[in-house]
């Protein structure tokens, strides 16, 4: 299958401003459009290694991050479309690659609901992945992006998605969205490490998306198995700590981070029946990075092979 970096410039640019670039995101085919400088330079620096969808494709997500008439333009807003409909109010422009990712967030979070999934980061080694939910601050993504610059594979910092019936994980990877301080300690520890555009004074702070498609397997969409739920926790003040979980609490703190356990109903209680009863659970609470990674690691050589 042909990858972005194999499109000329012009072409990546012409499909963009015009019928769109299908690029396919995990299970997923974004057929995506846009006007704006900010999200083609995002989309090159980021997306390079994407497989491109072939015309045949089905689309799942047909979406545009763009000017839409001449007063957007002359106000420098951006809108997110879906299926021509706009969801949201518009932004200023130079937020657009965020908007763009925001929105990408927002159709899996909203209308895949094939399978239970989970506000958590995904790292897998060695064909085993461990799923860290966590709610947003939690540091969940910073943590995620360090495994991910230490030779773990991401295999995405937003979604879990669960199989029902399984308790395996499909792989959605995408960039990693990093706020405010945890920009600049990613990129002290990888000062090689490829970022998009930086999106300033969002209602979530300085936003910037690192480069996730780091190993070579990254884009296969195979489901792998996981073998332990994290539930990671950044504090400052807190004494580091890795330790078991109850599955009981576990379960509940799961469902609560689960997208759409209501709306599967039964199926969505057996679904986390299935998952909690097969994985160990663990609490992490960390403020040192080189700490934490030591205690992933450790709970990956525990398991075995």
């Amino acid at each position: 299958m042909t990858t972005l970096c194999e499109l000329s410039q012009d072409d990546r640019l012409h499909r963009l401003r015009g019928d769109g670039l299908p690029l396919q995101v995990g299970p997923y085919t974004y057929r995506i459009r846009s006007n704006l400088r900010v999200v083609a330079q995002g989309i090159d620096l980021l997306y390079q290694d994407f497989p491109v969808a072939s015309p045949k494709q089905f689309i799942d997500f047909d979406i545009t991050v763009s000017h839409r008439g001449v007063w957007q333009r002359l106000r420098k807003r951006s809108e997110f479309l879906f299926e021509e409909q706009s969801p949201f109010d518009s932004l200023p422009a130079h937020q657009a690659f965020a908007f763009l990712e925001w929105g990408m967030n927002w159709c899996v979070s909203l209308y895949t609901n094939e399978h239970l999934k989970l506000h958590a980061a995904v790292v897998a080694k060695d064909r085993r992945a461990i799923v860290m939910p966590g709610i947003p601050g939690a540091g969940k993504s910073t943590l995620c992006a360090a495994l991910g610059l230490s030779g773990w594979r991401i295999l995405s910092d937003e979604h879990a998605l669960v199989p029902l019936g399984s308790f395996d994980v499909i792989p959605l990877c995408r960039p990693v969205s990093l706020k405010n301080e945890s920009i600049q300690v990613i990129q002290q520890r990888a000062p090689n490490a490829t970022f998009g555009p930086l999106s300033k004074e969002t209602h979530k702070g300085l936003v910037a998306h690192l480069k996730a498609d780091l190993q070579p397997d990254s884009h296969n969409t195979s489901a792998l198995p996981i073998s332990t739920l994290v539930f990671p926790r950044f504090s400052e003040e807190a004494e580091q700590h890795l330790s078991p979980r109850p599955r009981s609490s576990s379960f509940l703190i799961a469902a609560y981070h689960a997208f759409n356990y209501s709306l599967l109903g039964k199926r969505g209680f057996q679904a986390m029946r299935d998952l909690i009863d097969n994985v160990e659970c663990y609490d992490l609470v960390y403020h040192n990075l080189d700490w934490a990674i030591e205690q992933i690691d450790s709970l990956h050589k525990d398991k075995p092979a």
